[in-house]
């Protein structure tokens, strides 16, 4: 059994999980409970100066985890896959500036268009990509989203089809972002990850978990302890694997973002100690 977590050292929080926080009071509260990472969401930059925004997270005693999202690379018209690269070079120049380490990538998928081709197009753009991410000191982290979204938001839904494009670029600077929300049901979880332990590809890992009965796919996640997913177990995998790196606690949630955000900090940090 997996020992339980002791202290906040490696607690990282999405700036989404306190989605009603500006990035300045995100920061400024996280250092306060004494959270030491934070996973910055482009939206929470939108207006600021990025390079300065990043040296106020660290003046906090933040370490940045990464920066979230950049992906999207399918679609049906070149135009628009040139437009998908472009905005992915932004976002790698976004991460440098803030200083954030790697990229979280949603990969993409179009309605009409297949998986097969889209998962090309991925593999295609990601090798552009990588050279480019290389150069700027930046990682970027396919995250494999749960099949109920390969329609129309990722077509890279397994941890095995994430190694499979990461065994095809072979570019250190393309890795996994594992999300426990949408792969705990895998059967080969735990092979799946310490094949990542095995390539040097694990890059980041995220926690929450899955409420049954859930009100909403996307915006009904829950606190670590909420629901049905091993959160521990799978921890232990990953650290078997030789992950030393940051617990992301990344939250959707309609319900949670309703409440009092002070409060809902201490109930992340409780089912953090308790229940990862």
């Amino acid at each position: 059994m997996t020992a339980p977590l002791k202290d906040f050292s490696k607690l990282s929080i999405h700036t989404i999980t306190t989605k009603p926080w500006a990035l300045e009071e995100a920061v400024r509260n996280y250092s306060a409970a004494g959270v030491k990472g934070i996973t910055v969401w482009r939206q929470a930059l939108e207006g600021r100066d990025v390079k300065a925004s990043g040296q106020m997270i660290r003046d906090h005693g933040l370490t940045i985890t990464a920066l979230c999202r950049g992906g999207f690379f399918p679609s049906t018209t070149p135009e628009g896959r040139a437009l998908a690269i472009d905005e992915n070079r932004r976002c790698i120049a976004e991460a440098a500036a803030l200083g954030a380490p790697m990229v979280v990538l949603v990969c993409g998928a179009i309605p009409g268009l297949s998986l097969f081709e889209s998962r090309k197009q991925i593999t295609d753009g990601l090798a552009v990509l990588a050279p480019h991410a290389a150069a700027a000191g930046v990682k970027l982290a396919i995250e494999p989203l749960h099949p109920m979204y390969a329609d129309d938001r990722s077509a890279v839904n397994t941890i095995g089809q994430a190694r499979a494009i990461c065994n095809e670029l072979k570019s250190p600077a393309v890795g996994i972002a594992v999300d426990v929300y949408h792969v705990w049901w895998d059967d080969r979880l735990e092979q799946e990850i310490a094949a990542c332990g095995r390539e040097k590809t694990l890059f980041g890992f995220h926690i929450c978990d899955w409420r049954t009965p859930t009100t909403d796919l996307l915006n009904d996640r829950g606190l670590m302890g909420e629901g049905c997913i091993p959160i521990r177990q799978i921890r232990g995998w990953v650290e078997q694997a030789g992950f030393t790196g940051f617990n992301e606690v990344e939250i959707f949630s309609h319900r949670h973002w309703a409440g009092d955000q002070h409060e809902f900090l201490q109930s992340i940090q409780h089912a953090y100690l308790d229940r990862s």
